[in-house]
């Protein structure tokens, strides 16, 4: 049997493999295979091979189908096979390759331990960083903190102020000025002369008062101007004082300007010594001025009225002895009526000129924070039931409302001036008790005032005592520690040991102790 027939008999299937021969396309190497060097051998042996093949040799296929059919058509057989050849193809390049897997795991392992190293040494360096920050902070702290001996000269300057200024405030030849020394002589002697004239010679009192309206108010002008005060000096208190004067001495025969200005003297300024609460505190030149502005104008009419005599009175103030002597249903003889409408014409003009050239012209300053009679009024009596009232208005009726509160004060504390007016012991009485109000609210301020602050500078030498003892390094007192040490460990413990008591303060002014703790007395 020949050969052909032995085939044709013998036919092999698609699907067997033929193991002698190598397909086209397997032989065929693949760019970028692993078996490349591998297959362009094997294809340059199959060229010389002496056992040919007709059919090609099925490759083993690499797709999802292979998990759905066991082999594949001849057309897939011969893509799958340029992927993944058969395993008779494999060269020991194939088996090289695999045993450089272990090489690759000992580099990626090496890389590791780099890094690790790496991350080490960059934790010591912040470590060291830190370390040196912190002891450049300590050192920096341990230099700045005072030794015992900084802080025992200190507490010695300390000290020594605390005492210097305690007898500067007590001490009459340090602390009182020569303004306030005249100032209490002025306010002593005023008072012994004013009673005197009132008593002995009534008729040199006007005098007397304009001597000393004339030497008070440059010195008010003064003062309020430096303090930024200058707006009270358009006050209701100033223009009473101003037609006293005028009244005295350049229309003494007028008599309406006389009754407009003993009504608003005994009304507004009288009562005003308690609404202000005006004191007689002698060494305050301030004080002594407030209390005369409002006090004097009343007790030079009081003598104009009830204390000249007739004679001198018709000659020298023919006004008043007219009222005075005028019959009751006279037109010169005021009812209260009539008393209080001319006195409402100059309060009118008072008013309208305050509220156009300082309430409005001096808006802006007002606001700024310059003060005037209505601001303080209405910071002192905000919790009051009338300042709770104004202020519970809008702000453009706020104004207008105090305007029309302040003349209804006027108003109500001119009830009883034809009283006073006409009733000698009545005027007298009633000036009395306004001066004892007024010396009432000095003694208020000599002692809860003006003890007061006294009582807190020994309080405050106290507590200067006794933060020295507690201080650090002294005496056994407990300060601050340095960050690095404990609560059992000091610096300086040999300097602190030194310091035992307090030493005397060398060139203080107060009175020096002794060895035994006996004080001795100052020279």
């Amino acid at each position: 049997m020949s050969e052909q027939d032995q085939t044709s008999i013998h036919p092999k299937s698609k699907s067997e493999p033929e193991l002698g021969g190598v397909s086209e396309l397997s032989g065929q190497p693949l760019p970028g295979a692993s078996t490349h060097s591998g297959s362009a051998l094997l294809s340059e042996g199959a060229g010389a091979s002496s056992y040919p093949s007709t059919s090609p040799t099925p490759g083993i296929s690499r797709t999802p189908s292979f998990s759905n059919s066991s082999y594949q058509d001849e057309s897939s057989d011969a893509e799958d096979g340029s992927f993944f050849p058969p395993v008779e193809r494999l060269t020991m390049f194939d088996f090289i390759e695999n045993l450089a897997l272990a090489q690759r795991l000992e580099k990626l392992q090496t890389s590791f331990q780099a890094q690790t190293e790496k991350m080490k040494r960059q934790q010591a360096k912040l470590r060291k960083n830190g370390m040196n920050t912190r002891d450049r902070v300590v050192e920096e702290w341990r230099r700045r903190l005072p030794t015992p001996d900084e802080q025992l000269d200190k507490y010695k300057k300390r000290m020594r102020q605390s005492v210097d200024r305690l007898n500067k405030r007590w001490n009459d030849a340090t602390a009182v000025t020569a303004r306030e020394k005249a100032s209490f002589i002025a306010g002593v002697m005023n008072i012994v002369v004013s009673g005197y004239l009132v008593g002995a010679r009534p008729e040199f009192f006007p005098i007397w008062y304009t001597a000393q309206l004339l030497y008070f108010m440059p010195i008010r002008y003064y003062t309020y101007h430096k303090k930024g005060y200058h707006y009270f000096l358009a006050d209701l208190c100033y223009f009473v004082n101003l037609l006293a004067f005028l009244s005295i001495w350049v229309f003494p025969k007028s008599k309406r300007l006389f009754i407009s200005t003993y009504c608003l003297a005994y009304g507004n300024n009288a009562i005003a010594i308690a609404m202000w609460r005006n004191s007689l505190v002698f060494h305050s030149m301030d004080k002594v001025v407030s209390l005369f502005i409002h006090i004097m104008p009343c007790v030079t009419l009081h003598c104009l009225v009830h204390l000249l005599p007739p004679d001198y009175q018709k000659q020298r103030y023919p006004a008043i002895y007219t009222i005075r002597t005028s019959a009751p249903d006279s037109p010169e003889h005021y009812s209260l009526p009539q008393m209080m409408l001319w006195a409402t014409i100059p309060y009118a003009v008072w008013q309208l000129t305050y509220h156009f050239m300082i309430t409005v012209r001096r808006r802006e300053k007002i606001a700024a924070g310059r003060p005037t009679s209505f601001t303080w009024l209405r910071k002192s009596y905000a919790k009051t039931a009338i300042g709770k009232l104004v202020l519970s208005l809008p702000n453009f009726l706020q104004e207008p409302a105090f305007m029309l509160i302040q003349y209804s004060y006027a108003c109500i504390t001119m009830i009883p001036c034809p009283i006073w007016f006409w009733y000698r012991w009545a005027s007298g009485s009633f000036l009395t008790v306004v001066f004892m109000w007024s010396v009432y609210n000095g003694a208020t301020y000599y002692i809860d005032v003006f003890g007061k602050r006294f009582q807190k500078e020994l309080e405050q030498l106290k507590k200067d005592v006794a933060k020295w003892q507690n201080s650090p390094g002294l005496d056994g007192g407990m300060g601050p520690l340095t960050p690095s040490e404990g609560p059992g460990e000091r610096k300086n413990s040999e300097k602190e040991g030194e310091i035992d008591k307090i030493p005397p303060l060398e060139g203080s002014t107060g009175a020096s102790v002794g060895g035994e703790g006996k004080a001795r007395e100052r020279k």
